[in-house]
């Protein structure tokens, strides 16, 4: 998310969505493509996802090395020889993981380890454990492939990569089960259905001009494929070019330019497309309500208008509209309940983050201090979302209070950046929160009524995921990521963790395809 990096106008009067005059707009700097970091924004420049390693380093984290989630997973579990507490390991004793990393020659084609040493050993009182380290199987084309996911059901933790979808245990990272597909997977929605049902988009065949117009369901606690069908285009102009899935209770919603149409997840059936009128839906978040973005036709391409809307999932009738300021355009869904919403102005390079109540109203305007350059993750620079309005991480959400963190300071020799909760009835800052000394923060969601932040591992320190109370505070640490794993986690490449039952997961976005002698 490219946030700040012009000499963000806070002091400006500029007028916002809202027709508030006294709002501040926000600076961002012009993108290549929607959803695409900008230059000089997250995953470029010093400590973004290459981390400025140099030599062979670079190279492994290029080539193969630390390719995690579906390259190299990395699951750590809780300390404690608790038995009622959720580990990862059959033991409490410290084993190998379940693979080994590779041997670096000095071909680019290792990660600078050997490869028989144990990731637990030496571990210190209070470090978590290394409960496995999955490595990539598939052979891939010479670009990569994204990774999409992870999806949890029962004990099954499942990505989506190129062409296939494999659901891995929880506990040990073995391979439960693999779906091959004909073709690339090409859009995927951020979450399931409460009972393991998912829906993928696959391209049409294997050529250079295929198109994202399959729907493939699937059953993640089988694996099993469901139902498939090519989505239903919506007239002469309807091209099925980046398309953006997202799913509500039992319904899949397809989003594109100008257009959209919805599925029950259960069996394939279309629920509702495009309504009649002059305002569509063109892209969607999910989750425990569905809210779509919507475009409406006017006389001026360059003046669009925008709404956001919240729609009955099996019907998709509006149960309300909120329509911002002409010209601003409805970017990201940041947080669904509570209702945090980006909106872009392209014309005058400025964005606003608002949040929205319950029945659509204004409730407030972020209005962070000036010179605070907000960050947030939507994308790594391989990808183009197209009309994906889900699926941002760096932010978390309560009832009364939005937190974000601001981006990390570069200018001098340690990086360091600080939180910030913002009150949502009336946008102004509540508190601020300095990560320690030489770390960045970044966070997750919300544990226990805490705030969970990840704790960005630096090159002689491991990672951890650590909390905040609501009143802020100093951070205090939930999970130590072990120090013999320090130099595997700071090599991922744009890296995603996740925290779940205990265990922390970390994996990267994307996985690198090495030589032809292996991939990882």
């Amino acid at each position: 998310g490219p946030y700040g990096q012009q000499p963000g106008p806070y002091g400006q009067q500029a007028p916002g969505p809202y027709g508030q005059q006294t709002q501040p707009g926000y600076g961002y700097p012009t993108q290549a493509h929607p959803g695409a970091p900008a230059p000089g924004g997250p995953g470029s420049g010093p400590g973004g996802f290459l981390k400025n390693k140099t030599g062979i380093v670079v190279a492994a984290a290029l080539a193969v090395v630390l390719v995690a989630g579906a390259g190299t997973w990395f699951l750590v579990s809780d300390s404690g020889d608790d038995p009622k507490k959720p580990v990862a390991g059959t033991s409490n004793d410290p084993k190998p993981p379940s693979e080994s990393p590779t041997v670096d020659e000095g071909d680019g084609s290792g990660d600078g380890r050997g490869g028989n040493d144990d990731l637990n050993a030496g571990r210190k009182p209070g470090e978590a454990k290394v409960a496995w380290l999955q490595k990539n199987d598939v052979d891939l084309p010479r670009n990569g492939a994204s990774v999409e996911g992870p999806w949890f059901t029962g004990d099954v933790v499942a990505k989506a990569m190129y062409r296939g979808v494999s659901g891995y245990s929880v506990a040990d990272g073995k391979q439960k089960w693999t779906l091959a597909l004909p073709a690339d997977v090409c859009a995927a929605p951020n979450s399931a259905t409460a009972g393991g049902k998912l829906v993928i988009g696959v391209k049409d065949s294997t050529t250079d001009r295929a198109k994202c117009s399959v729907l493939q369901m699937i059953d993640l606690n089988t694996g099993k494929a469901g139902w498939k069908k090519s989505i239903k285009k919506n007239g002469t102009w309807d091209f099925l070019s980046d398309i953006g899935l997202a799913i509500s209770g039992d319904t899949v919603t397809v989003g594109r330019t100008g257009n959209s149409n919805a599925y029950r997840v259960s069996d394939g059936k279309e629920l509702f497309a495009n309504p009649d009128g002059n305002c569509k839906p063109f892209a969607f978040a999910g989750g425990a309500k569905l809210i779509a973005a919507t475009s409406c036709r006017t006389d001026d391409a360059g003046n669009p208008q925008h709404q956001v809307q919240e729609l009955d999932p099996v019907t998709g009738k509006a149960k309300w509209t909120y329509q911002p300021k002409r010209g601003w355009e409805v970017s990201k869904v940041y947080s669904v309940t509570p209702l945090v919403v980006r909106f872009d102005n392209e014309a005058k390079k400025q964005y606003a983050i608002a949040s929205l109540t319950e029945s659509g109203k204004l409730r407030s305007q972020l209005a962070p201090a000036q010179g605070d350059k907000l960050t947030v993750d939507c994308g790594g620079s391989f990808a183009v979302f197209g009309e994906k309005l889900e699926g941002c991480s760096g932010v978390a959400a309560d009832a009364n209070t939005f937190y974000m963190a601001t981006e990390d300071d570069s200018t001098g020799t340690a990086r360091t950046n600080k939180v910030i909760a913002f009150d949502l009835n009336t946008g102004k800052p509540k508190w601020e929160a300095p990560a320690p000394a030489e770390r960045v923060l970044k966070p997750l969601g919300m544990e226990g009524g805490d705030v969970l932040l990840y704790m960005r591992p630096k090159y002689d320190t491991a990672g951890a995921l650590v909390t905040l109370p609501p009143t802020g505070g100093t951070p205090k640490t939930l999970l130590q990521h072990p120090a013999s794993a320090g130099r595997i986690e700071n090599g991922f490449f744009s890296s995603k963790v996740l925290y779940r039952d205990g265990r922390s997961y970390v994996f990267s976005k994307r996985v690198s395809a090495g030589n032809d002698k292996e991939e990882l």
